[in-house]
């Protein structure tokens, strides 16, 4: 899996699909399969590249949910996680993940744990990612587990500074937008994780998708 391909989408969560009473056996298990679990996938998305990486701080985690976000909506058209990410300084950035750190919500305080370090010669600190309870893939795909388990390959020993390197490249989606008048901050749509070659087919792929999803609903 080779940087170059990966990119991205500023997309709402998808939505959540609910089984009914009437639902039948063969509609409700198709059904309960297009259910996103999104927040569930974030969480365990987070504890997988805390328990397969090392030097797992918090800029290297958001640049590994961000190659995970996109590479998975270059091939379906949807994101894994759910995330929006804006182009900051230091490359892209979940910002609600970010925003939630500080402060997180009791079910991803009992995942993992965000530990302030300190850094010789610096007053910020680090803020190292550490696991807490076992990794569950069960919401996850066999393509979702399968570009997580490649990402953690390919960025097992990087250091924070070669993360923002990868995302820095001239012509991938931050530099797409962080590098255009009024981009910084700006949301960096996961579109621009597609050639102009691929568009159509991948949002057909979305679009099939969407509509299951709405006649199950």
């Amino acid at each position: 899996m080779k940087i170059s391909e990966f990119a991205t989408h500023a997309s709402r969560p998808a939505r959540t699909v609910r089984r009914s009473a009437q639902t039948g056996p063969i509609s409700g298990g198709i059904s309960s399969m297009l259910v996103s679990h999104e927040r569930e996938k974030l969480i365990q998305a987070i504890n997988f590249f805390a328990r397969n990486t090392r030097k797992c701080g918090k800029v290297k985690l958001f640049k590994l949910l961000y190659f995970l976000d996109f590479e998975h909506f270059k091939r379906t058209g949807r994101s894994v996680t759910g995330q929006t990410y804006n182009a900051w300084k230091m490359g892209p950035v979940p910002v609600a993940l970010f925003e939630e750190i500080d402060a997180p919500r009791s079910d991803l305080a009992e995942a993992v744990e965000f530990v302030a370090r300190p850094i010789p010669g610096s007053d910020r600190p680090m803020i190292a990612v550490h696991p807490k309870a076992e990794f569950s893939d069960r919401h996850f795909t066999p393509r979702e587990m399968t570009i997580m388990k490649n990402l953690a390959k390919e960025y097992a020993t990087a250091a924070a500074e070669d993360m923002i390197e990868a995302t820095h490249l001239e012509n991938l989606p931050w530099d797409r937008v962080y590098n255009q008048p009024g981009g910084k901050q700006q949301v960096i749509p996961y579109e621009l994780a597609l050639r102009p070659d691929e568009v159509e087919s991948v949002s057909r792929i979305a679009q099939d998708r969407k509509e299951l999803v709405d006649r199950l609903g």
